[in-house]
């Protein structure tokens, strides 16, 4: 892959998520990857402070935003997607398999406006499938566990893993959402690191792992074999998905899964506002212990 992105990171601490300006110096065209939205869930308050700033650097780079790019529907962020292509003209991108996730989540929200063939998204793209930001070339590598849409974005010596991996200290992404497969997430995650050990991994995810006191995001393919706390070298797919189903059992809900679900699923669209103007989000709700016999 020839030429070198320049790649700026923004990091949203309310959702611990990373995006990315990734630009071709050569021909100024820059692509962005997984923008946050931020959202207020107690007041139902959406701002677009956070895309906004990677608007200004890219204005203050001279760079044109010609792409949008979503590693999958995210369970703990709204996508700000929408706003950067109404300011800039970029596609969104996301992996072909999202039509699986609109599929598994149009029931649960009983979402009657949801198409389910992906179309809400400028691209999806196809496994191998291979692109340009400027001169510089991209590949998609399909990297399914996470959820089954996950993507991976190869861009030259730089891969943007989404939420398949973490830092070596923290480890790896869950795989207990609808339609996760620990065994498929090994499965992605070894591919990822058959890539050259000299390539840069960026991480969608921060947490600081116990015992570090700085947020991180960049880390390598070597890196990662040689020290992933879940996953290095010599960890077997049978131990893996042990750890990974006891740890997932676990793990508390994402407080923003709700909206950020039905949010991204969209292209990172809100649902169509009611004849009132204004748009709702669902809460599906669950009665356990023979609560519906009183409500």
């Amino acid at each position: 892959m020839s030429g070198k992105p320049v790649i700026q990171a923004f990091f949203d601490e309310p959702t611990n998520t990373i995006s990315y300006l990734v630009a071709d110096p050569a021909t100024g065209q820059a692509a962005v990857i997984d923008p946050v939205l931020d959202y207020e869930h107690s007041s139902g308050e959406a701002d677009t402070r956070s895309v906004r700033a990677i608007l200004r650097a890219a204005e203050t780079a001279g760079w044109k935003i010609v792409w949008t790019l979503e590693t999958h529907a995210h369970a703990d962020h709204l996508s700000g997607s929408p706003f950067i292509k109404a300011h800039t003209g970029a596609k969104i991108g996301i992996g072909e398999h999202i039509r699986d996730v609109q599929k598994l989540f149009r029931p649960v929200f009983n979402a009657a406006d949801l198409k389910t063939d992906g179309s809400d998204f400028d691209h999806l793209f196809a496994d191998g499938e291979r692109f340009r930001i400027g001169e510089i070339e991209a590949e998609v590598l399909y990297t399914p566990g996470h959820t089954p849409a996950c993507v991976t974005y190869r861009i030259a010596d730089a891969a943007f893993v989404g939420d398949t991996l973490f830092m070596p200290d923290y480890g790896t992404a869950r795989a207990d959402f609808p339609g996760g497969d620990a065994r498929a997430l090994y499965r992605s995650i070894k591919r990822v690191l058959a890539l050259p050990p000299e390539t840069r991994l960026f991480m969608c995810h921060d947490y600081k792992a116990p015992g570090r006191d700085e947020y991180a995001w960049e880390t390598t393919v070597a890196a990662e074999r040689a020290g992933n706390r879940h996953v290095h070298d010599g960890v077997s797919e049978d131990e893996f998905v042990a750890m990974r189903t006891e740890r997932d059992a676990t793990l508390s809900t994402p407080k923003l899964l709700l909206p950020s679900v039905q949010v991204n699923i969209r292209a990172g669209r809100f649902p169509p506002a009611d004849a009132n103007g204004v748009h709702y989000l669902t809460i599906p709700v669950k009665l356990k212990g023979g609560a519906e016999a009183g409500l």
